[in-house]
């Protein structure tokens, strides 16, 4: 056993003669009658009261603790009286990742998981208490996806808790509780006739942001952050290097999502397009900070920009014009005065990048190649994205087995036997 156990009821009395003996002391009878104490890794003296006759239980938690240190698992029991919220927003604020990262996660917990786990110390936490968040995300009315985010995020924060040997064990992966499923409904494709509706719907000089995300498979801010000297027209092929962000309320210029520079074939037709509005709409130089809102100034010859001839604002692009247009197209109704429009997250601009995908693979482009073009670094994550919108692969497997075999029904024989492959 390691520590010390002191018995506060009684002390030890040495007389003149050398001899000792044990006497009660003041606080004989009452309080907490033993004090177990150890000293921890960082060299600070550590304790714990246990009541009268439980000294046993003193030295089984002594002994416990001997145990956790031996083998690198012991945790400070005072660490865990941080609340879950004091440790989320110490640990956003140690994060290096893409600033936009941090606001969007500091945003999912001051919204779905402060206000339920928020004041909960660390170690107080048990598996139930997230098995209530994980219901609490379901009964929001939130996507899925955005539940599982959120719950994602929450796991980070008790994983790194772990980490700091602040808490033994991250509640979010017990067994019995379970991440928030996807929704098993797969995504449908905007035909040609509802991408030129809504396309129609824009004020003209937005028109184009259309044919750059359904023709060349763009994300929004992607497209915001076009310049024209990344649009080759002799070589049909727009170069994907920037994008423009949102900080809390600040644009910023950035790479585009995950970092990943890309080319991607231009047809005609978005060729056309872009040089069309170009013509109408001559592109202008904007400054923008890089990466963060206190970053290096950069300027760059947008393609699309506002009416105050500055750099696109998402949010007021996504609320004052998109969903105008997707009104306008029939995709969700018109609303009522005074009231906001119906929510219509599967109808973003994102829609444009699925049109686009789907055209593609109904060619018969391949999935890595799918992946390249729309910027993703895992061509699994393509697949089981776009998957069920491939050209049916079990009729393809019947004709290249016929094939192989040299089959045509005309030459099957009476008895039914298959013809031997040349």
């Amino acid at each position: 056993m390691a520590g010390h156990i002191q018995d506060r009821w009684y002390k030890t009395e040495t007389d003149t003669n050398g001899k000792t003996s044990r006497a009660k002391t003041d606080r004989f009878g009452t309080g907490m009658r033993y004090r177990a104490r150890y000293v921890a890794p960082d060299g600070t003296e550590r304790s714990r009261s246990f009541p009268d006759k439980q000294k046993r239980l003193a030295e089984a938690w002594l002994n416990q603790i001997a145990a956790d240190m031996n083998r690198g698992q012991y945790v400070d029991p005072s660490a865990g009286k941080v609340t879950f919220q004091q440790f989320a927003t110490q640990w956003l604020a140690s994060q290096t990742t893409d600033p936009a990262t941090i606001t969007a996660m500091e945003l999912r917990f001051r919204l779905h998981a402060f206000p339920y786990i928020g004041s909960r110390s660390l170690s107080a936490f048990q598996p139930g208490h997230i098995r209530t968040l994980a219901r609490a995300l379901k009964d929001s009315g939130i996507a899925s996806s955005y539940q599982r985010v959120i719950f994602a995020n929450v796991s980070a924060v008790f994983a790194a808790a772990v980490d700091d040997g602040i808490i033994g064990r991250n509640p979010c992966r017990a067994g019995s509780v379970k991440a928030p499923k996807l929704d098993p409904r797969k995504l449908k494709p905007w035909t040609h006739e509802r991408v030129s509706a809504v396309r129609a719907g824009l004020p003209e000089q937005y028109a184009t942001t259309v044919d750059a995300g359904s023709g060349s498979g763009l994300r929004q801010g992607e497209i915001f952050g076009l310049a024209l000297d990344e649009v080759d027209f002799l070589g049909g092929v727009i170069h994907v290097v920037r994008q423009v962000k949102m900080i809390g309320p600040h644009l910023v210029f950035a790479p585009p999502k995950g970092g990943k520079l890309r080319d991607v074939p231009m047809a005609d037709f978005v060729g056309h397009r872009i040089a069309d509005h170009i013509t109408r709409h001559p592109p202008i130089e904007v400054t923008l900070p890089w990466l963060t809102p206190d970053g290096p100034p950069v300027t760059a010859t947008l393609i699309f920009y506002s009416r105050e001839r500055k750099a696109l604002n998402r949010n007021y692009f996504n609320m004052y014009l998109w969903k105008p247009a997707l009104v306008s197209a029939g995709v969700i109704p018109e609303r009522e005065p005074g009231e906001r429009y119906e929510k219509s997250r599967e109808h973003g601009m994102h829609a444009l990048r699925h049109f686009y995908a789907s055209v593609l693979l109904d060619a018969g482009e391949n999935i890595k190649a799918l992946a390249e073009y729309l910027g993703h670094s895992d061509p699994g994550f393509t697949l089981r994205t776009y998957t069920h919108l491939m050209p049916n692969s079990q009729d393809r497997a019947r004709r290249a087995i016929d094939a192989a075999f040299g089959w045509d029904e005309a030459d099957e024989g009476d008895d039914g036997a298959v013809p031997a492959a040349a």
